[in-house]
């Protein structure tokens, strides 16, 4: 079990302080840093049930909002001010984790992509976890967000509904064939971009269904001992 949370902020060039909060049980065996979508912030239900399960299976987690969710603004950051945040948030969680402990990086939809990208130009997480990753928007499978990923070297999870829009298996399932080894897809049959398969679903909950296959995804992936 993890103890209390700690909550804290996190600044983030010319952009000023982002809160964050991180939480570490007594066994941790790695770190996995979450952001959140594009409509909700950290705190949101399906985030916080889903860290806390973490938390529960042996890794530590830390959440962050982004600059214009903390700004109260609706619209997304620009790529290059979410990246910033990202490097910002993985830099606090790699200075409370143990040298040698590997540090994740993913989030859900939004979020997530924004890790890939900056993992794609350098950031140094272990892997990443997608909660939904956003392959293209709603009805227009032509504009694939997809480039970027083939660049990445490190295991990939991708937990997708089946009946997410935003990721339509005809178009999904060739990404995850070119990128081979490095990407693995766990089908949520029927499940929705939020991965629930039900409306009536607590989301809290839909999260917290999510973390043992994740839990075991990044223990499977442990750096061997040299």
């Amino acid at each position: 079990m993890a103890g209390p949370e700690e909550r804290f902020t996190i600044d983030v060039a010319s952009r000023g302080p982002v809160s964050a909060a991180y939480a570490r049980p007594a066994d941790a065996f790695a770190s996995l840093v979450v952001a959140h979508g594009a409509g909700a912030g950290m705190d949101h239900p399906f985030l916080t049930g889903f860290t806390r399960a973490m938390n529960d299976l042996g890794v530590a987690t830390l959440r962050f909002n982004f600059p214009y969710l903390e700004a109260g603004r609706r619209s997304t950051d620009s790529a290059p001010v979410a990246i910033a945040a990202w490097r910002a948030a993985f830099e606090a969680a790699r200075s409370r984790a143990p040298g040698d402990e590997p540090v994740w990086a993913g989030g859900k939809s939004f979020g997530g992509r924004m890790a890939s990208m900056a993992v794609a130009e350098g950031m140094p997480a272990a892997g990443l976890i997608f909660l939904g990753y956003p392959l293209h928007p709603p009805g227009k499978p032509d504009r694939l967000r997809a480039d970027h990923l083939f660049e990445i070297r490190v295991p990939m999870l991708f937990l997708q509904g089946t009946a997410d829009p935003f990721a339509s298996r005809a178009v999904l399932d060739p990404v995850i064939e070119r990128l081979g080894m490095r990407a693995t897809l766990h089908a949520v049959e029927g499940g929705g971009h939020s991965l629930e398969v039900s409306r009536k679903q607590d989301p809290r909950e839909v999260g917290a269904s999510l973390a043992p296959i994740v839990a075991a995804f990044v223990r499977k992936h442990r750096p061997r001992a040299r």
